[in-house]
């Protein structure tokens, strides 16, 4: 689905092309670059903050021994239009308010799939609260009369609903998220994942299927 990368000329940026767009993707662990990034998309979506969908997602080191407790939440991925955020939170300076208020807001809708589960683990992890989240498994089911994507994958929910192919390579999908610099193909990764949630959300919400 994404079809590359390029760091931009700062070391927090990153564009990701997917086809006929580009996400511009901030990468980091400061609690300021969250909350200013936050304060933009509030103000580039005030006229619709009463709709606004957020796309969402979480990645954490896998835990291969069985039994053992699951790793903390490494990465938070937001996207909203053509601008990603992805926060390294296990690395996080400071946790800002801004985070806390932005996902407890209610006018939000946060998409994504399997949500209910990442909502759990960041309120266990961290005491985030999401208010609103939408599993697009089931919005899908219910706006395209398809039972049968009620359990279906991201990536399927990207072949039926945008047409495109995405690939999830396993090496990647279990990589070390917790690392402190992500390689290229873990940003590319993370900010698809998020991307691809934003996007098949705005079209069920919008019936442009």
């Amino acid at each position: 689905m994404a079809t590359g990368i390029y760091q931009n000329d700062d070391e927090e940026t990153f564009t990701v092309t997917f086809p006929a767009q580009d996400i511009l993707t901030t990468v980091t662990s400061s609690g300021a670059v969250v909350a200013n990034w936050i304060a933009t998309t509030r103000q580039l979506n005030q006229q619709r903050l009463d709709q606004l969908i957020v796309g969402l997602d979480l990645e954490w080191r896998p835990t291969f021994q069985r039994g053992a407790d699951a790793n903390f939440t490494a990465l938070i991925q937001l996207c909203v239009d053509q601008r990603c955020l992805i926060f390294q939170i296990i690395h996080a300076d400071v946790i800002p308010d801004e985070l806390s208020e932005f996902l407890s807001d209610a006018r939000f809708r946060f998409v994504g799939v399997g949500i209910d589960a990442d909502v759990a683990k960041l309120e266990e992890d961290y005491e985030l609260t999401v208010a609103n989240p939408v599993d697009l498994r089931v919005l899908a089911a219910e706006k395209m009369d398809r039972p049968d994507l009620s359990t279906a994958g991201l990536a399927t929910l990207v072949k039926e609903i945008m047409g495109l192919r995405m690939s999830k390579p396993r090496h990647i999908r279990a990589s070390e998220w917790d690392r402190e610099r992500l390689t290229l193909h873990q940003i590319k990764y993370a900010c698809a994942d998020a991307f691809a949630s934003f996007e098949i959300g705005r079209r069920l919400f919008y019936d442009e299927i």
